[in-house]
């Protein structure tokens, strides 16, 4: 007796969830990572580059936070797998935690540029308001956010009546 046909998987796309479907705003506190992790890492990245090294009081003053909250912070990085320490015990972003730290830097320009540039908001706010963002954007989005941008801000006939328009806004 021949085995039986199995019958093959046929992957569809989810559908798509309402907008106030509830897994939507709780996704928003099971991201992986914080506003305040980003920082911590983009504060280790740019202390690194500036001077070299990155230690945790380092990492405190530029924060403006004590040094036992960048303490207990950086632990948790740690944990994560996101940053680790050299042989001089200084702190390294591991290639996990660079890569976050690229995306949330790439988002944070693409944001306040968007909202700069595009909507003609003032850069004070562009900047809080992309801070306020950064860590939450895919990579997918800010790759379609900035061709978006790009086209927008092309020479493009369309794109000029575009902009024209959004000054009357």
């Amino acid at each position: 007796m021949p085995a039986p046909k199995k019958t093959p998987k046929i992957k569809t796309k989810p559908t798509p969830k309402e907008p106030n479907d509830v897994s939507y705003w709780r996704e928003f506190d099971r991201n992986m990572l914080s506003h305040s992790m980003a920082h911590y890492l983009m504060a280790i990245d740019s202390l690194r580059n500036t001077l070299g090294y990155a230690r945790t009081t380092d990492v405190a003053v530029l924060l403006e936070v004590t040094r036992g909250a960048a303490s207990l912070a950086l632990g948790q990085l740690k944990k994560r797998g996101w940053v680790g320490e050299d042989r001089n015990r200084f702190l390294v972003l591991t290639e996990e935690g660079a890569r976050i730290t690229h995306l949330v830097e790439r988002n944070f320009e693409v944001l306040s540029r968007f909202f700069e540039r595009v909507l003609g908001v003032d850069k004070d706010t562009a900047f809080a308001d992309a801070c306020k963002m950064e860590h939450l954007m895919s990579m997918e989005t800010g790759r379609r956010l900035m061709s978006l941008m790009r086209f927008l801000l092309s020479d493009d006939e369309l794109a000029e009546k575009i902009r024209k328009r959004m000054t009357k806004y």
